[in-house]
C-alpha cells in the first residue's frame, strides 16, 4: 500500500521560504507522477505543481510560478517543494499526492494516493 508521510512547513513571513518534503513507501516512487496540492480556508483544494515520473517534467500554477521549485529524489523516495518569496496568500494545507496514469494533473481528484497534510501559514 502506498504511503505518503509529509514534512516541514509551519509560520513564516512573507516574504520568506519554506520546504516541504513527502516520503513515499509502498511501491516504485519512479512509477508515480507526484503533486503538491494545497488547500486554503474555506476554499476547495488547488493544484500548485507536478512532477512527472518519466522525464521529469514539471507543471506549475500560474500563481506559484518563478517563487516554488518541485524536486524529486527517487532514491531517497522523497519529493520536495521549495517555497520561495512566500506571500500571504499561499497560506493553507499542503498535500503531497501521487497517481500512476495522472490524466488530468490540475484536477486534484486525479490523485489517488495523498500525504497527511501540512499547514504553512504566513503573517504579513
Amino acid at each position: 500500500q502506498v504511503q505518503l508521510v509529509q514534512s516541514g512547513g509551519g509560520l513564516v513571513q512573507a516574504g520568506g521560504s519554506l520546504k516541504l518534503s513527502c516520503t513515499f513507501s509502498g511501491d516504485t516512487v519512479g512509477d508515480y507522477a507526484m503533486a503538491w496540492i494545497r488547500q486554503a480556508p474555506g476554499t476547495e483544494r488547488k493544484f500548485v505543481v507536478v512532477i512527472r515520473q518519466f522525464g521529469g517534467d514539471t507543471n506549475y500554477a500560474d500563481s506559484v510560478k518563478g517563487r516554488f521549485t518541485i524536486s524529486r529524489d527517487n532514491a531517497e523516495k522523497t519529493v520536495y517543494l521549495q517555497m520561495n518569496s512566500l506571500k500571504p496568500e499561499d497560506t493553507g494545507v499542503y498535500y503531497c499526492a501521487a497517481d500512476r496514469g495522472c490524466l488530468i494533473p490540475h484536477r486534484y481528484s486525479t490523485y489517488t494516493y495523498w500525504g497527511q497534510g501540512t499547514q504553512v501559514t504566513l503573517s504579513s
